[in-house]
């Protein structure tokens, strides 16, 4: 793969290009701008040519094939009847939510993340609890003193982000357990998002949260998709996890009537990706890192006064610009021509999060237009 290549994506209805306007450089929502592995554009194209394009059912043939995937890259071995389809997995937040916690009752989760972790639960009538993350001398750790100060009798679920989005980390086996631990000391059903489990950047073994211990699977729901992974989130296709009978039961009653069906297109390109995708993703992988590098040695080297913590999963990199004291850190960026995401949308004001999933020439251009205003 030429991951050099520019591809055009103006004019194209893209949510990421086409929201801010022709003179800004967009390196915030998190999409790629890369080319899907070629064996994914062709099924797509395969398809296509076929022409009707009606209600699809889901195969015995892709869900092996999205089985064998899980199992060769995160030794978990999952069985065809934990699966429920989704749309994205932000619909699997909120079914969390719905499905786990009673109105008014309490979700917890760990800031800066996601901000569909904070929107899930007032969306859905819950009572959102936020405990901030540690950092630790440059490195962020899971604040279970807080987060056990923080619990309260209402609480309900743990949405936990895994690997974290925006903080890079990939959390190791022993902080996995001290979650999962954590969830069944006081009855939590523990959310898991797993949508970037495939994108660490270091040699790191990503530990699906359900696999720490044998009970495990009794408070676990996971949620996984390819979409981060193969540059696929136009199609619309995720997935969730769940091994216990009674948690999916209340899950699945929980979407009733809500969800759509996946689509002919989201199946026949996942089901590529997934027995095709390796090699084009092991090059994608080496591509990110390399950007990545050049993105800290950027930091270390012409912007003295922001901070980046070390990106160990993700194309997503967490700048602290605290200390230039803007008063609108991202407005200040658009108006040099770069489109970052404002950390206040994660729960944490004075960030701001990058994404580097693009050609390093676009990248080198981003960064040329941000030294004047991040460089202190």
């Amino acid at each position: 793969m030429d991951f050099d290549r520019i591809v055009a994506r103006r004019g194209t209805a893209s949510f990421k290009w086409d929201l801010y306007g022709e003179n800004i450089l967009p390196l915030w929502v998190a999409d790629m701008d890369f080319p899907s592995p070629p064996p994914v554009v062709e099924a797509l194209r395969r398809r296509a040519e076929h022409g009707v394009y009606g209600y699809t059912l889901v195969s015995e043939s892709f869900t092996d094939a999205l089985r064998a995937d899980v199992e060769r890259r995160h030794g978990w071995r999952i069985e065809p009847e934990w699966l429920v389809w989704l749309p994205s997995v932000v619909p699997g937040l909120n079914l969390c939510c719905r499905a786990f916690a009673g109105a008014g009752d309490d979700v917890m989760t760990v800031t800066p993340v996601y901000p569909p972790f904070l929107e899930a639960p007032p969306d859905q009538q819950r009572r959102l609890l936020t405990v901030p993350v540690r950092d630790a001398g440059g490195r962020w750790e899971l604040p279970f003193e807080a987060m056990e100060a923080a619990l309260t009798r209402r609480t309900r679920v743990l949405l936990f982000c895994h690997p974290h989005n925006p903080l890079g980390r990939v959390w190791r086996r022993d902080e996995v357990a001290a979650v999962v631990g954590f969830c069944r000391r006081h009855g939590l059903v523990l959310c898991s998002d797993e949508i970037h489990c495939d994108l660490a950047l270091d040699d790191l073994a990503h530990i699906p949260s359900a696999t720490v211990d044998a009970a495990a699977p009794e408070l676990t729901v996971t949620l996984m998709s390819p979409s981060k992974t193969y540059n696929l989130p136009g199609l619309d296709f995720a997935f969730a996890i769940v091994p216990d009978e009674g948690l999916r039961a209340r899950f699945t009653a929980a979407a009733a009537g809500v969800l759509p069906f996946p689509g002919c297109f989201a199946l026949a390109a996942a089901e590529v990706a997934y027995r095709e995708g390796e090699p084009w993703l092991a090059e994608l992988l080496a591509y990110l890192r390399g950007n990545r590098d050049a993105l800290e040695g950027f930091v270390r080297a012409s912007l003295p006064r922001v901070t980046m913590t070390h990106v160990e999963a993700t194309y997503l990199a967490w700048l602290d610009v605290r200390g230039l004291r803007l008063e609108d850190p991202a407005a200040a960026c658009r108006r040099a021509g770069v489109a970052l995401s404002d950390g206040a949308d994660f729960g944490a004001p004075g960030f701001l999060r990058l994404n580097f999933a693009c050609p390093r020439a676009t990248l080198d251009e981003a960064l040329t237009r941000l030294a004047p205003v991040l460089g202190g």
